[in-house]
């Protein structure tokens, strides 16, 4: 007679998707985080019959609007396609468009050190009119439409550009603020203006109702899917370009840009 082996469940697994880094449509070999290098290994993760769930492990600035956008659309398209869970582990900081990304989840964890938040728009640049001038460069610029040498920074900065530049900042801030509302909802702080740009530790923005609570990854995930569970990471790989080290121009000013975003948070 045969032995039945009695049905002995696998263990849950969850998919760890890591977004690190600015965020922004950039150059093939660039590090940069974009929907369309992430489109794959995210739709991997949510495959159905996969994993119980995905976990998203935020390590980001911010940077590119658009992108923050695209990218936790797709995320919240799939886990609601596929009645997947999503939860999202902060890191450093999870600021701008990196806390845009973590709200793609149902919940949001982060280290008590982790800086979140800084829901603002920001456009930065520099002014070039004074050097020129002081060298004796002359500036030849010809257009055909009035607003096609918007903003120029070889040119004095017109108040026109600076009042026509804020009509574009307000309508994406306003977006970026309903969709923390619509992702956060009766959890956000009553009585605070969370919408300034400020920036708050992990204890604070848990009070706030930015994020959920204290915790990591590996025994948050433990606490929900059982101790067996298995963790299944998904990340961009470096191009054979980076790997070498092979660098430009672009390459060094790309890298100059991501910099700065990662100093306004002193790291």
């Amino acid at each position: 007679m045969k032995h039945l082996i009695p049905f002995v469940s696998k263990p849950a697994s969850v998919a760890l998707i890591r977004l690190e880094g600015a965020i922004g449509a950039v150059r093939p070999g660039s590090a940069g985080l974009s929907d369309a290098a992430l489109a794959p290994l995210i739709e991997r993760a949510f495959r159905p019959g996969r994993h119980a769930a995905v976990a998203l492990i935020v390590n980001s600035p911010g940077g590119s609007p658009v992108q923050s956008s695209l990218i936790a659309a797709r995320v919240r398209r799939l886990a609601e396609e596929h009645g997947t869970p999503v939860h999202a582990f902060v890191e450093d900081v999870a600021a701008s468009g990196g806390y845009w990304l973590a709200t793609a989840a149902d919940d949001i964890w982060a280290d008590v050190t982790s800086v979140v938040g800084s829901i603002g728009v920001i456009s930065a640049g520099f002014g070039f009119a004074g050097l020129i001038e002081r060298y004796g460069i002359e500036r030849r610029v010809h257009t055909a439409g009035t607003s096609k040498s918007f903003m120029d920074p070889f040119r004095p900065e017109k108040p026109e550009d600076v009042e026509r530049l804020h009509r574009l900042l307000e309508p994406m801030h306003a977006a970026f603020k309903a969709h923390v509302r619509a992702r956060r909802g009766a959890k956000l702080a009553g009585g605070r203006d969370l919408f300034t740009g400020d920036v708050w530790l992990g204890a604070e923005a848990t009070d706030l109702g930015l994020i959920d609570g204290l915790a990591h990854p590996v025994p948050k995930l433990k606490a929900l899917y059982g101790d067996k569970v298995k963790l299944v990471p998904y990340g961009l790989r470096k191009s054979w370009f980076r790997r070498l080290g092979a660098s430009a121009a672009g390459a060094l000013i790309e890298a100059a840009d991501e910099r700065a975003l990662w100093a306004r948070y002193g790291l």
